[in-house]
């Protein structure tokens, strides 16, 4: 038998509501585009690098909003990904570590990510590159896009046809690249620096080579032979991702979808040597945002906001009008920020860190402020563990074989492997967090006001560590 349902409504409210759907038919879609670099730290020309050439990331800075204190959570590929997918803290998620291999990290059963909910609003949901999180039931992406990683050319192109579909529903796309991320063996002698991908030729790239004797070194790196080497690397692997993202930006114009599409550019963690990648020094955590608005009044904005990769997914949620599903997030949209609307200055960020592979317990809890910075060495009786490619690289092999005393940039390899249980910094006074300020009585009370943020941290984000502070 067949049922019918009549709506019945006031003639007085009956066009309000045939306008509402009408307009909602006939709005533009509101499309998404998250590229994750891997590994990359802040350098770009648009970051005032001048020795690398990034144009076309530079020229989404351009047509955007280029974030200055921008950080992730954690300084981990598996771990940052979830926090960019979900909008919740890792230690919350359930992703503590690499998801690949033996490690075998994923994110708990009942959490929900950026794909699971934008599904439900009808968007076409797909990934390409790097995926890295788990299980696929919470990151449940309609379509997996084949491509090589290392070849952001040749990625874009798969994603031509999802971009210009003829199809009503509004599109998100997870593009992740392998670029900068170490691999492809080591160079040759003398330095035998890795490869970060360029052992091979790519189709459709135009490979960008660099001199090691115009790199810049950044102070926390040891100004080298063989840290150069690998740096000339890295700067050409960046610049590969680089032409990849041109491309994909050249897609969307193609298709038409430039200016209905949200476009954020972030990396998952810090360039891939000790003292970044695995840490919460600066280095490892503040990073490139990126976010393109089209329908942002404003081109090349410079905004100095303390964001966190916790508020990456509720900004995609509010501008894809879901911003209720965001209230309950670890973050807070950034919408306004570029919109011209008040909101209320966020002076503070947190990071916290559990693991990078499943030999490296070393959690971590961390705030940030705009003066100081303080570090939580949960574990800290246990040596600084290190990621295998950090490990093997030949900067370190070259600086570890000289002995502890041996200076990694501006800091001693001892007191980078052994550390105190707290680390207190006056970023201002000391940007380079090599002047522990925790047992000096002058910054008691700073301390203090610190460790207690870190507790409240924890116990709104329902941190299982919060216990550390009673039993260890």
């Amino acid at each position: 038998m067949k049922r019918f349902i009549i709506l019945l409504l006031p003639a007085v409210l009956l066009p309000s509501v045939l306008g509402s759907l009408t307009s909602q038919v006939t709005a533009a879609p509101k499309n998404v585009v998250l590229i994750v670099a891997d590994d990359l730290s802040l350098d770009l020309g648009c970051y005032g690098n001048q020795a690398i050439k990034t144009p076309h990331i530079d020229e989404l800075a351009r047509e955007g909003t280029r974030f200055t204190h921008a950080f992730c959570t954690t300084a981990s590929c598996s771990p940052s990904r979830s926090v960019l997918l979900t909008g919740m803290q890792n230690h919350a998620n359930g992703q503590y570590g690499l998801e690949h291999g033996a490690n075998h990290f994923q994110s708990l059963d009942n959490v929900k990510s950026l794909p699971a909910r934008l599904a439900k609003a009808h968007y076409r949901t797909a990934r390409i590159g790097k995926f890295h999180v788990g299980p696929l039931a919470v990151y449940p992406f309609e379509q997996a896009l084949a491509g090589d990683g290392r070849n952001g050319v040749q990625m874009a192109e798969h994603c031509r046809e999802l971009i210009s579909a003829p199809d009503s529903r509004p599109f998100f796309l997870y593009f992740c690249t392998d670029d900068p991320h170490r691999g492809g063996g080591t160079g040759p002698a003398p330095h035998k620096g890795n490869r970060f991908g360029n052992e091979k030729s790519h189709d459709g790239i135009e490979e960008v080579h660099y001199d090691p004797r115009d790199v810049i070194v950044p102070r926390y790196l040891p100004d080298t032979p063989t840290c150069r080497a690998e740096l000339a690397e890295y700067y050409q692997s960046v610049s590969r991702l680089d032409q990849g993202i041109g491309r994909l930006i050249k897609v969307l114009k193609d298709a038409g979808h430039w200016d209905d599409t949200l476009v954020v550019f972030v990396s998952d963690n810090g360039i891939p040597f000790p003292g970044a990648k695995t840490t919460v020094y600066d280095p490892g955590i503040n990073l490139p945002c990126l976010i393109r608005d089209p329908g942002a009044k404003q081109r090349g904005v410079r905004s100095n906001a303390m964001i966190s990769w916790v508020d990456i997914a509720p900004t995609i949620l509010e501008y894809a009008g879901l911003e209720s599903q965001g209230k309950n997030l670890h973050g807070r949209s950034l919408l306004n920020l570029w919109l011209g609307q008040e909101t209320e200055p966020r002076d503070e960020v947190y990071a916290s860190h559990q693991l990078h592979e499943i030999t490296m317990y070393y959690p971590m809890r961390m705030v940030r402020t705009r003066k100081h910075k303080l570090i939580w060495n949960i574990a800290h009786p246990l040596p600084f563990p290190f990621a295998s490619d950090l490990w093997h690289a030949s900067t370190w092999q070259e600086a570890w074989a000289a002995g502890p005393d041996t200076l990694w940039g501006r800091r001693k390899i001892s007191a980078y492997v052994q550390r105190p249980r707290f680390e207190l910094y006056d970023l201002e006074a000391d940007p380079d967090e090599l002047v522990n300020l925790a047992a000096d009585p002058a910054f008691a009370p700073v301390l203090a006001e610190l460790k207690e943020k870190i507790k409240k941290f924890q116990q709104r984000t329902g941190d299982p560590w919060i216990l550390k502070w009673d039993y260890e």
